[in-house]
């Protein structure tokens, strides 16, 4: 008899852990496991803001899949499209070529891509901050900012490339603001042509809160401390329409600008569409047990499935966090485990253990366990709550190296030439043009069958 054939789409925090727990729960004679992802490596993107800012190198925040999963075949791509009906998931490997992958059990764990919205110039101008590639880049051109503003003989130049938006007042957006006005404001002593008082941070939100999940209280001391750094704050206003030199915001303000970090939210990742599946605010509609109605062998985690929250109860479902992530994979590994055994699953819960904000430097709010901390303590329980989630003991390593010599030796403001002449746009990053739809992914199926 043939092993029956686990695929896993994805390789972020839930498609990792799944793999990890299956390597150690099923005999090798039990099932084949393969694992679809475009990177070798597992990102750990609470972490990218300090890589964006050079406080962490890439490798750091870059876990190795090969070294942390032993059995698991690695398919370099990215999955474009599911037919649940014919149990084949078509991929886009890394050279372009399109692949059929046959499953007995998918596993979908697609993550998720940046959120965007119709406002103009926005995809063309706006910087993402959700793979590596993008911390890299914007790092790059943040540098190159200073550097171009040092060099300028036109005042107007000067100071729309000294001028930084950062819309979203989110985790993601707070602490990239955070962590780059440090790293500009530090670099200014080594630009003595360049007036310090010229370069501008503003955070933009849409919402009345920044940071609303930690509470008022937390919520408001993040604001004062960016504050006091001299960032400028706007809540309640998005952006109205961006350009090249220019940004307009929904209050009627224009403001001199080269640099639009769009943080605002994310979205499933467009796989889920290619299932034609039901879907709750985008997400897959799972069971508690994290299996997709209607659809045989296919089980949904993480930031693409909307996973029941059965610990909150009352309809909600588990926010797309890392910490929900790494337990679902575990979660969605003991149900497969189950099934092939023939035994009952189990539904997913888990309490939430709390929040981390590292604002860089000694700044950081955090909530672990509902208790409310600030300053250096926050920051103890934040960077000790990061090195705990990073899976490798060489990374672990890495980091804290990392962090080491940032304290003692500084910032350091070198830019590698990173896609120096080609401004990149979100979709040369997230590749969010490169699925099927689902009657596309019946058509390659159909061609498929007939071939063989």
């Amino acid at each position: 008899m043939t092993r029956p054939r686990i695929l896993i789409v994805g390789g972020g925090f839930a498609g990792v852990e799944c793999a990890r727990r299956l390597e150690r729960t099923l005999a090798p004679g039990e099932a084949e496991i393969a694992l679809v992802a475009p990177f070798s490596y597992q990102l750990y993107l609470p972490l990218l803001p300090q890589v964006a800012s050079g406080v962490l190198t890439p490798q750091s925040v870059a876990v190795s899949l090969r070294r942390g999963l032993r059995r698991t075949r690695i398919i370099p791509g990215g999955a474009i499209g599911v037919d649940g009906t014919a149990k084949v998931c078509v991929i886009r490997k890394i050279t372009d070529e399109v692949v059929d992958e046959s499953y007995d059990y998918i596993v979908l764990a697609p993550g998720s891509v940046t959120r965007t919205f119709d406002i103009p110039g926005l995809k063309e101008y706006g910087r993402g901050m959700k793979t590596l590639a993008e911390a890299a880049y914007i790092r790059d051109h943040v540098i190159a900012q200073l550097d171009l503003a040092d060099a300028a003989t036109d005042e107007a130049e000067r100071v729309s490339r000294l001028q930084f938006i950062v819309v979203g007042g989110g985790y993601a957006g707070t602490e990239t603001a955070a962590c780059l006005q440090r790293i500009t404001t530090a670099a200014a002593t080594r630009y003595p042509r360049l007036d310090p008082k010229l370069i501008k941070w503003h955070l933009v939100d849409v919402a009345p809160k920044l940071m609303p999940e930690l509470g008022d209280k937390l919520g408001a001391d993040a604001m004062k401390v960016l504050q006091r750094r001299g960032i400028e704050i706007s809540l309640g206003v998005s952006v109205a329409e961006a350009g090249p030199e220019t940004v307009t915001l929904t209050d009627g303000r224009e403001l001199p600008c080269r640099t639009l970090i769009w943080t605002a939210g994310v979205a499933a990742s467009p796989l889920v569409a290619t299932l034609d599946a039901e879907t709750v605010r985008g997400r897959l509609a799972v069971t508690d047990r994290m299996t997709l109605p209607g659809f045989d062998g296919v089980f949904a985690l993480g930031d693409a499935a909307a996973v029941p929250d059965v610990h909150t109860g009352d309809g909600a479902i588990c926010p797309p966090t890392a910490q929900h992530a790494q337990r679902q994979g575990k979660a969605v590994a003991d149900n497969l485990t189950a099934t092939l055994r023939g035994a009952p699953l189990r539904p997913y819960v888990h309490k939430d253990l709390g929040l981390v904000v590292d604002l860089g430097g000694k700044d950081a709010v955090s909530k672990p366990l509902g208790v409310e901390l600030k300053g250096i303590s926050a920051q103890a329980v934040a960077r000790g709550y990061h090195l705990m989630a990073l899976r490798t003991n060489v990374a672990k390593i890495r980091t804290v190296t990392n962090w080491l010599l940032n304290a003692a030796a500084g910032d350091d403001f070198v830019r590698t030439g990173f896609q120096l002449r080609r401004p990149a746009a979100l979709r040369d990053f997230e590749y969010t043009d490169s699925y099927l739809t689902p009657d596309q992914v019946r058509e390659h199926t159909k061609a498929m069958s007939a071939r063989h």
